[in-house]
Parts: structure tokens; sequence; C-alpha cells
């Protein structure tokens, strides 16, 4: 039996490939939809579960203290974090180093598939992913090594443009389907959660400076590198819009905390870390700046700004 699609259907899905595809124009879309679908509450006596997906941000690797070596997830990143000020939160903690979308439905070495970990009794839940699907680790290796060429150029950015567009924002555009897809399957197994969608921090300037070579960026490409952050976590913004979740900025509490910072300021770790961290990733105080601002949007409660 042929399935016809129904013209409401096809609404929804051109209003989705629209605003998907809107994710990378640097413009101010709102996206549309409906007030996000109240979390459900908790039982007398029972705990709230809270299940926390995502990547490296998330599990904090190398923050001690280590509690699984294979995923590279630290007691003190932000979900723990979250779990211990709202004590009756019972912490799920699924977040695993170098995970993409893809991780979401297939094992990682030991760790079983992400959303596994959801049912239809799940509260609350935050995902952080995106950032190895855009690649962030080859991203700072080819910026690495063009810095040479060019050191007060803009070496990565030629590069990254040779072709006429710009691979990195295609890429994001063509990430922004991934998360969305993600979030689709979060309501479909969970469709009771509260489900939050975590931004990137401020990983370098945000006023364009560089700080070669500390970190070994040519100068004119690290606004550049600083604006495809920017692009990623407008995309993670307007995918969570579309899919009625919130979406937490960690980037904005995180301006002036960069790894261009001295150590005693900086928050993430340059490529040669000085506190207990993985490379060009959160330190102790990013995971805690980063779970207060989840818990600043859960306090406010369940409207979308």
């Amino acid at each position: 039996m042929t399935h016809e699609t129904r013209p409401a259907d096809r609404t929804r899905g051109r209003r989705r490939s629209a605003v998907l595809g809107a994710a990378l124009g640097g413009c101010a879309l709102v996206a549309a939809g409906t007030a996000p679908a109240a979390a459900h509450p908790a039982g007398h006596g029972r705990d709230v579960a809270y299940v926390a997906l995502g990547d490296s941000y998330t599990s904090g690797p190398g923050i001690p203290t280590q509690v699984d070596a294979d995923c590279a997830r630290s007691d003190h990143n932000y979900p723990s974090l979250v779990a211990a000020r709202h004590r009756t939160t019972a912490l799920t903690d699924v977040s695993c180093g170098g995970a993409t979308t893809a991780e979401m439905w297939q094992a990682q070495g030991g760790n079983p598939p992400q959303l596994d970990a959801l049912d239809r009794h799940t509260d609350l839940v935050t995902l952080q992913i995106g950032g190895n699907d855009v690649g962030f680790g080859t991203i700072i290796g080819t910026c690495a090594r063009l810095a040479a060429q060019d050191p007060s150029g803009n070496p990565c950015e030629r590069s990254y443009k040779a072709s006429g567009y710009d691979q990195l924002a295609l890429t994001v555009l063509r990430t922004a389907p991934k998360v969305d897809r993600v979030l689709r399957d979060i309501r479909a197994r969970a469709p009771h959660a509260r489900v939050v969608v975590v931004g990137y921090p401020d990983l370098l300037p945000d006023d364009g400076s560089g700080c070669f070579p500390q970190v070994p960026f040519a100068r004119k490409d690290f606004p550049y590198l600083r604006d495809t952050e920017k692009r990623l976590n407008l995309m993670l913004r307007l995918v969570a819009g579309l899919n009625r979740a919130e979406y937490v900025d960690t980037y904005g509490p995180t301006v002036g905390h960069d790894m261009c910072k001295a150590p005693a300021d900086r928050w993430i770790e340059p490529l040669q870390p000085a506190s207990p961290a993985a490379p060009a990733h959160p330190n102790a105080q990013g995971e805690a700046a980063m779970a207060q601002a989840v818990l600043d949007r859960l306090d406010r409660g369940h409207g979308r700004r």
C-alpha cells in the first residue's frame, strides 16, 4: 500500500528544512515553535531521573577524579555538579570523550549507545554534541600546521575557503540535521523529559585577538575560528528551538576566560594545559561555569528564553 504524504506533513517538513537551512545564515532568526513540553514530575519519594548525553566537553577529560577511563569522564564535570546541587537528582552520565552524534545510536568502546540510557521515566536530559561532528580536533591541528606559513595572516581561513565556499560553515550546516535527529529520538524515548541543549564555551578571545605561540594559530585566523564556534552554537540554539527543547548559552558566561588568558584566569586550557584537563578543553573551573549556566536555566523554569 502506497503511503501518501499529507499536506500538513509536507508543510512541517518544509518548515523544518527552512529552519535547519537558516542555521548558518548568521541572521537574527528566532526558531518558531511552541513552548517546551513540561517535564514529567517525579513521583512522591522518587528522585528526578537525569540523563547527561554528550562529548568530551561534557565528560571532562583530565579533570580529577576520572571515574571512567574509556570515556575520560570526571566526577566534577558539569552534569555531576548539577546533580550535586539538586540532591534529589539521580544522575546517569553516559557522556564520552570523542562522541559524535553517531554515538547516540552506536556503542563507543565499552560505552553503550548513549540514547539507550533514556526511557519514559526520564525527567531531565542535557545534550552537548556537535563539536566532533564539525571536527574540532582536526580544525585545531590544521590551523596550527598552517600558521607557520603566514603567522600574521589567515592561512587557515584561506584553506577552508579555497574551494569558493566556507567548508567549516558547510560542515556546521550538515551537522544540523544530525542534531535534529538526536533531539527527535530523545523526545520519542523520553516523552515527558525536560530537554536542555548545552552550547560550547568561549574557546578563543571574543574580541578576535590572538596569543601565538600559546595558541599556535595565525593572528587573523583567530576571528575566523571564533566565528565558526559561534555559528555552531547558533545552529544548536535553532535546532533546540525547532524541537521544543531549551538552550543553555555557555559561551557568554565564559567570555574573558578563554585559552589565551593567564592560567589563573582561564577556564579553557590551551594545547599545553597548565591545569588538569585535556588540551583545548574546559578545566574544573570551566566545567563549574557550565554547570552554573545549566543550573540558572533550570532555575528559570520551562520558558524558552
